[in-house]
């Protein structure tokens, strides 16, 4: 049963978004500073932060909170690129002290962890492949235990809610205050939209038991390509996330690694600027808000799910002509619905419901089978 999401405050929805942007590598100095400069002149003209030096805002309040980079890869395809290393440092600080980012780097290990530290990075992240291996976690938390630097934690790749808490949790024994978790979507075996399914149901789990812990969506790996993201990044500041960690590229066709992915820098600024953030004027609204668009998702879950087996239902169909089967077979429909009822509610109401919804499924299979 999908969890209830907790309702929030007016103070959190209208809290200025948080971005995590940059490229998916750092592939040469000049590529970091041409993407660097791209995404710096956007925001150029809005609000500046409270130093007076650097400017702290997009158009539709979203806080450009971090220059995000890849400084290792790994990439699937051992002939692929793996990044340039230890050597994207020093173009990593020039782009600190030109532009005033903070900067963030992936970590894959506590060798990783400590080289940022040594080379005055603000944030590091834990990629998919690591969060699934409690051993390299602890490594990097003990690497990095009491340090200043933020932390974000990107969810494993199979949809298993306990490992990415664990993870979390071990950065919060670790002494590390700031720290957030990224979504970034789930390897399932029948996904066929996105590149990592969403499964929105597991983060908005996480928000209920870890309601303090700040929630990023990263779109780009969700969505596989650029087509997708707007649809996500909505979806995911409907939920009341806060905020997105977005691959922006200053030519992406000229990417190493991810190229249908990442955005121009001049998608990326339209992209924030047609996000509708939610306003909400008191706490029932709020309460219905997010869980409309709970229910948003599940009815697409559903909806894809219902055209799947009707799918199905056209195999068994031709199957059944090919052998001369009977269409009706009291004995297996039986099993369909014990199924269901191992898994129903107890109340009158939903049972009625139930029997209706069995007899009308039943009643269009037999008929599409004909």
């Amino acid at each position: 049963m999908l969890p209830i999401f907790i309702p929030m405050c007016a103070e959190v929805l209208n809290h200025s978004k948080i971005v995590v942007a940059g490229p998916c590598a750092a592939e040469s100095k000049e590529q970091l500073l041409a993407t660097a400069k791209e995404i710096f002149d956007l925001y150029i003209n809005y609000p500046v932060a409270a130093s007076g030096d650097t400017p702290s805002k997009f158009e539709g309040d979203f806080d450009f909170r971090f220059f995000r980079v890849g400084v290792w890869k790994a990439r699937t395809n051992p002939n692929d690129f793996q990044g340039v290393g230890s050597d994207a440092f020093d173009w990593l600080r020039e782009i600190k002290k030109q532009f005033g980012f903070k900067i963030c780097v992936e970590v894959a290990s506590a060798e990783h962890a400590k080289l940022c530290l040594e080379n005055d990075m603000d944030a590091v992240w834990i990629g998919a492949r690591s969060t699934v291996n409690p051993f390299v976690v602890q490594e990097i938390a003990d690497a990095v235990q009491h340090s200043s630097l933020t932390v974000l934690v990107k969810n494993p790749v199979n949809p298993d809610l306990n490992l990415w808490m664990g993870a979390i949790k071990r950065f919060q024994n670790a002494g590390i205050k700031n720290i957030m978790a990224v979504h970034r979507g789930f390897s399932v075996a029948n996904e066929n939209v996105y590149r990592n399914a969403p499964c929105w149901e597991i983060p908005v789990a996480l928000k209920m038991k870890q309601p303090d812990i700040p929630i990023l969506c990263d779109i780009s790996h969700i969505a596989g390509n650029v087509a997708l993201q707007q649809i996500i990044a909505q979806t995911a500041i409907n939920y009341g996330f806060a905020g997105l960690m977005i691959e922006v590229h200053h030519c992406p066709e000229q990417a190493l690694s991810d190229k249908e992915q990442q955005l121009l820098p001049s998608q990326f600024a339209y992209l924030l600027k047609n996000i509708t953030l939610p306003v909400s004027h008191n706490f029932a609204d709020e309460a219905l808000f997010v869980q409309r668009s709970l229910i948003k998702s599940i009815d697409i879950q559903l909806s894809k799910l219902l055209i799947k087996r009707m799918e199905v239902v056209d195999e068994i169909a031709a199957i059944k002509a090919k052998y001369a089967l009977p269409l009706l077979q009291p004995d297996q429909w039986k099993k369909v619905t014990e199924i269901y009822a191992e898994n129903a509610l107890k109340d009158e109401n939903y049972q009625q419901f139930l029997e209706d919804f069995l007899l009308l499924l039943h009643k269009n299979s037999l008929k599409r089978q004909e």
